[in-house]
């Protein structure tokens, strides 16, 4: 298998329980505009935060990520199908596939090859969609302290794709006849162990732990307790979804 960027296998079991789903309405909205149901490619799939709630629309959902072990801690459903197999070089037959997806992940891709595969797999009239999520909305002392974390202490440690993510993927290149995508928002009822959760899978986090210990992720929860309120007390978390979507 070819290589890849693999910022996550080493804590995929906190991916899995700490990173947002994403809402039934979107997958409705992906499935109409796909022109067919009958079988969807999630790309960089995970832990499945994507893959399960396709699912609910599509016969099939083939799931692939280059991480064996991303893969092994993912959610399951009968009608998803898990591979180790990276996004450029998916395994699969011909002009098979409704809906192409890559859910937080392209920013990682070589786009060339990724799109040359997009090309060969995908049904004509299918789509693409690439979706990405950036900075966290929630109430205002929260924000406060998580900026804060963000500007002190880990934007250094980003690595460099992590721009695209904070341009919602605007400046990526796609060869693609473009869509309007529909306004979505992710949302999740969290305490406060479910956000810290979170906040340690970044990438970022996991490279700043590497070169300065755990010190500034425990500071930084500190702060947060005292804002916070009870650690059981429930906020709700919203991150705008950015999406392009091309027909193919």
């Amino acid at each position: 298998m070819a290589s890849f960027k693999d910022h996550f296998s080493a804590h995929a079991a906190q991916y899995a329980a700490h990173r947002p789903t994403y809402p039934p309405a979107l997958v409705d909205a992906l499935a109409d505009l796909a022109g067919g149901t009958r079988l969807a490619l999630d790309c960089g799939c995970g832990t499945g935060q994507l893959s399960v709630p396709l699912a609910a629309r599509f016969d099939r959902v083939i799931a692939i990520d280059g991480s064996a072990a991303q893969v092994a801690a993912a959610g399951r459903h009968p009608r998803v199908e898990y591979r180790v197999a990276v996004a450029e070089s998916s395994g699969l037959p011909a002009r098979t596939v409704d809906l192409v997806t890559v859910a937080q992940a392209a920013h990682w891709f070589d786009l060339t090859r990724f799109y040359a595969e997009v090309r060969r797999v995908g049904r004509t009239g299918g789509l693409l969609a690439l979706l990405t999520y950036g900075n966290i909305d929630t109430d205002t002392d929260v924000v406060r302290v998580v900026q804060g974390f963000r500007r002190d202490v880990i934007d250094r440690f980003w690595p460099p794709e992590r721009i695209h993510v904070d341009t919602g993927y605007r400046q990526l290149p796609f060869p693609f006849e473009e869509l309007e995508p529909p306004a979505f928002v992710l949302e999740q009822n969290w305490s406060l162990g479910d956000f810290l959760g979170y906040i340690d899978t970044w990438s970022a986090v996991r490279a700043a732990e590497g070169a300065m210990g755990r010190a500034p992720l425990e500071t930084f929860a500190d702060m947060l307790r005292d804002v916070w309120g009870p650690p059981d007390s429930r906020r709700i978390i919203r991150w705008p979804l950015s999406m392009r979507l091309g027909r193919l």
